[in-house]
């Protein structure tokens, strides 16, 4: 949520931010529009509530006096008419500039590349060298299927598109990535959560999901409830602390989590229809920060080395960007994509994206701390994927394959695994 008081105090920096992220300047215009009628009318109502003591008090006297009070009494009908009136219309302008509020993204650092598109990304450095491969590289899909691991036509006989059965071998190299995941976070100091993977509307407003997700369907709501399918592990994490005061000695927090993630990828159609890249159900390593605000932008870098380091252990290649004010997310007002080497794409494909939100998400779900001289203040909040698990799956089976089907698996999984070195074709049933 935007600080109304830095709109007013700058409109047309801010009207220049907004630009940068496709907010129309008559937006902004109508947001304070709003916002100058809705003070307006509380002066008017505090105005007429004086009066309406004002005459009461009047009302006493003339009554203990025995005098006529009808006159006082006319009016006070009439002022306590005006007031009602005053106060359903603040409800409704407040309703409106909410509404307003609500829809606007977070302002972004100024260090971000400006682009309305997500042409202009930055790229901040490159890790690893792409593997050679003396045969052509298969797809991870195609590996998978090959070694009995992955099956998508099962998954959308029972689930439908975008759903995949991990087996034997497979599954095991899924839970090896998050295990080994979430022991790298938990030796970097995060506190390992298992939230629960249905959250409320009040969170999903509170890390900015909601309005957003319901107007682009992007989610999965449960029928006949307040609650929706949580499509990150983020929104719980974040909303541990909503309405709350975290003690400031208690900073920085760390989170790590995970989770299944939930998401309908509304508008993809035709994107990455085959394969682990977009699927409506993924696991993923979630990390979350609550720092005091001068920290934020050293714990956005900590964020985003902590989810770089788990790739370099992994051997993958990948490269690190800054997105564009346009394409990253709505609540960021910076974000740092990690993509990793997909051989037979020939390209870097995202596997985390973290983020500094600044105060965006504090602000809409009321978590604070108190600073040096008591006075309540908004943390800043951050996140990031780390990382993506089934991505991982599709980045190791595509970078670690052999030419007759069969996939090494990075040292330093195997004792996850049992020991096992390589994945064959296997047997099943």
């Amino acid at each position: 949520m935007i600080d109304i008081k830095l709109v007013r105090q700058k409109p047309d920096w801010f009207k220049e931010k907004m630009a940068t992220r496709g907010v129309s300047a008559e937006t902004v215009d109508h947001l304070l529009e709003l916002d100058q009628r809705r003070r307006e009318l509380i002066v008017q109502t505090e105005q007429l509530k004086a009066e309406r003591n004002s005459v009461s008090d009047q009302i006493s006297q003339l009554k203990r006096q025995k005098a006529d009070a009808e006159a006082p009494i006319q009016r006070m009908r009439e002022v306590g008419k005006a007031i009602k009136q005053l106060d359903q219309d603040l409800e409704q302008v407040e309703q409106a500039e909410q509404d307003v509020a609500a829809h606007l993204p977070n302002i972004p650092n100024d260090q971000v590349p400006v682009s309305l598109t997500e042409a202009g990304a930055v790229e901040l450095r490159k890790v690893g060298t792409p593997r050679h491969f003396k045969f052509q590289p298969q797809s991870h899909w195609e590996i998978g299927e090959h070694l009995d691991i992955l099956d998508f036509q099962r998954s959308a006989k029972v689930a439908g598109s975008r759903f995949v059965y991990y087996l034997g071998a497979g599954a095991m190299l899924e839970r090896a990535v998050y295990n080994f995941y979430l022991d790298e976070n938990d030796r970097a100091g995060y506190t390992e959560v298992l939230p629960p993977y249905m959250v409320n509307s009040a969170s999903m407003y509170g890390t900015g999901q909601f309005p957003k997700f319901l107007e682009t369907k992007a989610g999965f709501e449960i029928a006949d409830s307040d609650l929706t399918m949580i499509p990150t592990a983020e929104v719980p994490l974040v909303n541990f602390y909503r309405d709350e005061v975290i003690p400031a000695e208690q900073l920085p927090v760390k989170f790590t989590a995970l989770t299944p993630a939930f998401r309908s990828e509304a508008g993809s159609a035709g994107r990455d229809t085959k394969g682990l890249i977009r699927l409506h159900q993924f696991n993923k390593v979630e990390m979350v920060q609550f720092t005091k605000p001068a920290d934020s932008w050293a714990a956005l870098e900590n964020i985003t080395h902590q989810a770089e380091s788990s790739l370099q252990k992994l051997g993958l290649p990948y490269h690190v960007i800054t997105l564009t004010s346009s394409d990253m997310s709505f609540t960021a007002a910076m974000t740092h994509d990690i993509e990793v080497w997909m051989p037979s794409q020939d390209c870097y494909r995202e596997i985390s994206s973290c983020s500094n939100t600044t105060d965006f998400q504090a602000r809409r779900a009321h978590i604070q701390y108190r600073d040096e001289t008591g006075k309540l203040q908004y943390v800043h909040t951050l996140n990031g994927s780390g990382l993506a698990v089934g991505r991982t799956v599709a980045a190791i089976l595509e970078n670690y394959q052999n030419e007759d089907g069969s996939v090494n698996i990075p040292e330093v999984l195997q004792p996850y695994m049992h020991g096992m070195q390589k994945i064959t074709q296997q047997q099943l049933f």
